[in-house]
């Protein structure tokens, strides 16, 4: 059965295609009672997807998708429920978006180097005022005719050896966790399917995450199969951590799923949001 909650999406702040109110409006149209926005290191979206949301009475929680380096590899954090006003975590967002405009030169000059050219000035274009992502990018390429769909310019070009890809070192995993939770917000592992760490690089993370004070994984996701449903429902209990669902929405044609229409938890699970008066709604 397809769930009413969604935490974990994304609008034009960072890498969707939908402004904050008009994600909101597509949640509302797909049956979502409860939601979080979780732009990748930003939370400018957040009052105008709010006040959206109290309009059409959809319940909204305030969420944030931070990147980290942990092992020499990315991997994503949620911060959900936190406080957008808090200035350790405003500060620390900033300085990770100007890594993120950093990167995205030294991408562009190395797609130019293998003959595309334009690459930084074509994805700024698309990305307007809000941080420039691989996303941002892969859309230039499908868009100027280099590639076919942007999942192909991922394959292609940006992930690791590839040549438009650039490593680059995030925020590290204890300083994701601690900004979430000081600021009052429930650090969760995004997407775990999605990062290939194999026997013993996963049970590692997850101790650390739980060492660090992170409380959950996302267990049903848009990338994940319902296998994974099953095997990441085994590891929250297995790391006492709660369960998370979302739909990583960022568009038509560049997402999984859209909202709405991802599958419930396992039975099993301890839901993220048990207790919260946001999403009471539910029970």
């Amino acid at each position: 059965m397809p769930a009413t909650i969604d935490l974990h999406c994304h609008s034009t702040i960072s890498d969707g295609l939908y402004a904050p109110e008009a994600l909101v409006a597509y949640a509302h149209a797909q049956g979502v009672k409860v939601m979080a926005l979780t732009d990748h290191d930003d939370i400018g979206g957040l009052s105008v997807a709010r006040a959206a949301a109290e309009r059409l009475g959809i319940r909204f929680i305030n969420g944030v998708e931070i990147s980290v380096t942990w092992k020499k590899r990315t991997i994503h954090i949620v911060g959900l429920r936190i406080d957008p006003e808090y200035t350790p975590l405003k500060t620390a967002l900033a300085a990770v978006r100007h890594g993120r405009l950093a990167r995205a030169k030294r991408m562009a000059e190395a797609l130019d180097k293998v003959g595309i050219p334009d690459v930084f000035a074509g994805a700024q274009a698309l990305a307007g005022n809000s941080i420039i992502t691989r996303s941002h990018i892969a859309r230039y390429l499908v868009e100027a005719g280099y590639v076919k769909d942007v999942k192909t310019v991922f394959k292609k070009y940006l992930v690791k050896g590839k040549p438009g890809f650039v490593d680059h070192e995030w925020m590290s995993l204890a300083a994701a966790v601690t900004l979430i939770k000081d600021s009052g917000g429930v650090a969760v592992v995004a997407h775990p399917g999605r990062y290939d760490l194999g026997r013993t690089n996963m049970p590692l993370l997850m101790h650390q995450f739980r060492s660090c004070g992170g409380e959950a994984i996302e267990v049903v996701t848009g990338s994940h199969t319902p296998p994974q449903y099953t095997q990441f429902a085994k590891i929250a209990h297995q790391f006492s951590l709660k369960a998370s669902l979302g739909s990583d929405f960022h568009g038509p044609g560049m997402s999984y799923i859209g909202m709405g229409q991802i599958q419930d938890l396992p039975a099993n699970c301890i839901p993220v949001w048990q207790g919260w008066e946001e999403a009471d709604c539910l029970n």
